[in-house]
């Protein structure tokens, strides 16, 4: 086996990802451009196409769920141009015009694109839909933004009593609500406020603490009338609004670069350049947590593109301490938690991850998947019911491991198996296409030896 890292095709169905860390050891170095950010790739779809007029679209993340997205909404009547990250055009059709589609509309695996498209479909009088999507998405509960719909006079229909896909909707007239959340969800807040869009008054969402802020941002510069108080954590849409078509350049997406920053903070010799990352504030507890742990990361080039900050991000190799990561912290990480597991992994002492039960029903258990094949890999990582306790500084030992169909999970294990001796085989690789294309090619550029 040469000392490479392979992506090795063993059939048309089934891609295995396979690692082979040499004895001498190996670094990451280079300049790396993250795909672009999914949530504001999302967004940037549905209110071009809920808007008047052209919406362009730069840097668009071409992953399976966007393309769920694109899918769907041309399914119910928006022209939209073929994704790619240069340049796409969206023709919007206006609120209130949605098309009823002649077919089940599929949103894959996205449950952003499910959760969010409820609050437009819902609002849309006189027309019926059906959503669905793949086996896990259908296994994830759908609750939490059914419940703040159906107050808000939505008729809605689904399995297990509308908690879970394949839904109908029957589209109605909706009434402004006050949606007191009981979880700090930017998907639960995004869906009432496109329910909001088209409902007379206003409809305010509070949350426990705030959760990532995308919708927000978007909707404004989209010509919606939105108030935010930062102090109660809520946001408040008056409807009925008129979306106007804008032009959105997407950054690369944070929850991508964490792979590799955790990748050049644990290999020892990596000096690695992550460039024109989005650093919206509330996105960056992954920076917040790794610089407790004492990564060597700097921000560089910071600046302003298109309302959403962005930077330059360079990380080297340090060694890394326990923390605790709890809290408010974690709706802004919660994505990230799998490559913390890494982390801390190769950190010093006992860290504990609190506060996460949202991660089991991700596209997999996060939790007990990144408990159990980390443990294979000879970690020493106990599950807690709301989230990890990993005690630092076991070697990892090269061995089979699966992703779950989990793209988190599949690039997580991917960078482990980098400090890993001998050679890891990572069963169902091919998931981290879902929000990362090129992934395992980036990968074996980024290594030397």
């Amino acid at each position: 086996m040469p000392d490479a890292i392979a992506t090795k095709i063993i059939s048309d169905h089934h891609h295995d990802l396979i690692i082979h860390r040499p004895a001498s050891g190996l670094s990451l170095q280079g300049q790396i451009e993250v795909p672009g950010d999914k949530s504001i790739s999302h967004r940037a779809l549905m209110l071009g196409a809920l808007a008047q007029g052209e919406t362009s679209i730069q840097g668009l993340l071409l992953g399976e769920d966007p393309r769920s997205t694109a899918e769907c909404f041309r399914a119910i009547g928006s022209e939209i141009s073929e994704l790619n990250t240069e340049l796409v055009k969206v023709k919007g059709i206006g609120l209130g015009n949605l098309r009823e589609p002649a077919d089940v509309l599929n949103a894959g695996n996205s449950g952003t694109t499910l959760r969010l498209m409820l609050g437009i479909l819902a609002s849309q009088p006189e027309r019926f839909f059906t959503i669905t999507g793949d086996k896990s998405l259908c296994s994830r509960p759908m609750s939490r933004v059914v419940e703040p719909l159906q107050q808000m006079g939505a008729q809605i229909w689904g399995r297990q009593g509308g908690s879970r896909a394949p839904l109908a909707i029957q589209g109605q007239t909706l009434r402004p609500i006050h949606y007191h959340s009981p979880i700090a969800s930017a998907q639960v807040k995004s869906c009432v406020l496109l329910a909001g869009l088209m409902a007379e008054g206003q409809t305010t969402v509070t949350e426990p603490t705030l959760s990532r802020d995308h919708s927000e941002r978007m909707l404004e510069a989209f010509g919606a009338e939105l108030s935010i108080d930062p102090e109660t954590h809520s946001v408040t849409i008056t409807g009925p609004a008129r979306l106007q078509g804008q032009t959105v350049i997407v950054p690369g997406d944070i929850s991508s670069a964490a792979f590799w920053l955790v990748a050049g903070a644990i290999v020892p010799g990596s000096d690695l350049r992550i460039g024109n990352v989005g650093v919206n504030p509330t996105r960056t507890g992954i920076l917040e947590a790794l610089s407790l742990m004492g990564a060597d990361i700097v921000l560089e080039n910071e600046r302003l593109v298109a309302g959403e900050p962005v930077a330059d991000l360079r990380v080297r190799h340090s060694p890394l301490k326990a923390c605790k990561i709890e809290g408010d912290l974690i709706p802004r990480l919660i994505d990230e938690i799998p490559i913390l597991a890494v982390a801390s992994v190769f950190a010093e002492g006992v860290t504990v991850i609190r506060d996460a039960a949202d991660l089991r029903v991700k596209e997999s258990d996060r939790i007990a998947v990144m408990a159990t094949q980390l443990n294979c890999m000879g970690a020493r990582v106990t599950e807690l019911p709301d989230g990890l306790e990993i005690t630092g500084g076991t070697p990892l030992c090269g061995t089979e491991v699966d992703s779950h169909n989990d793209h988190r999970v599949a690039m997580s294990l991917a960078i482990a198996a980098l400090n890993a001796s001998g050679v890891t085989t990572l069963h169902q690789a091919e998931a981290a296409n879902i929000s990362y294309p090129n992934f395992n090619t980036t990968l074996q550029q980024m290594v030397v030896f």
